[in-house]
């Protein structure tokens, strides 16, 4: 595929997704490299854009500079966005209680604390990135080491050989201390995201370096 006819598909799969108004974006593709431009109306359809572009086979990188532009009488301040952020984290089952300190600085809101799972730390940033007046998330929220670096090795390299969407044998896992890096060439985005995810999914995982490459062809 081309990279104008990827650019088309691109396109395409943004004006099919319901939760984006593609009318101010722009794409281009260089070698399979995606720049997305333009503005959107909250943060939580610049995250569903990035997210549309990655479903699109044939897409090798992303490059995102979309602006949060929302209306000037929905703007929100930074002490409200701060308190509202507080209040929904206090209400979700999946995130300890009071583990999480939340910062906002002109919409930009900063995640710290520390937690003993990775899904834990992802539900903070999906929690916060719904809220109106968010322009941007920067999680810092650590995860607690639990077990050695040679259990989490097998462990990983056991769940890839369980999932479906994975070919285990082209994944190379390497773990220092509590941080995983992957390396190898998979055959879509969507295989490369159920491998990260099968790596945070074990116990102790402080770090995921997703070195992994979307390509045509895997390692001989």
């Amino acid at each position: 595929m081309d990279d104008k006819e990827l650019r088309q598909h691109v396109i395409d799969e943004l004006d099919f997704e319901p939760s984006i108004d593609a009318t101010h974006i722009g794409v281009t593709v260089d070698d399979g490299v995606v720049t997305l431009t333009g503005h959107v109306s909250n943060y939580l359809e610049r995250y569903a854009v990035e997210c549309a572009a990655r479903r699109v086979k044939g897409v090798r990188g992303i490059a995102q500079d979309l602006e949060v532009r929302g209306p000037r009488e929905l703007r929100t301040s930074d002490d409200e966005i701060a308190k509202r952020a507080l209040a929904v984290l206090e209400w979700d089952a999946a995130i300890p209680r009071e583990a999480v300190m939340v910062t906002v600085q002109k919409g930009w809101v900063t995640l710290s604390g520390t937690v003993d799972w990775h899904y834990q730390r992802r539900a903070a940033e999906d929690a916060v990135r719904k809220l109106r007046g968010v322009t941007s998330v920067t999680n810092q929220i650590a995860i607690r080491p639990q077990v050695s670096a040679a259990d989490i090795k097998a462990r990983i390299e056991d769940a890839l050989k369980r999932h479906a969407l994975v070919e285990a044998s082209a994944v190379k896992v390497t773990v220092r201390d509590d941080k995983v890096s992957l390396e190898g060439v998979v055959d879509s985005w969507s295989e490369r995201e159920a491998i990260a995810q099968a790596a945070w999914s074990v116990a102790g995982v402080t770090a995921v370096d997703d070195r992994l490459a979307v390509g045509p062809a895997r390692p001989k």
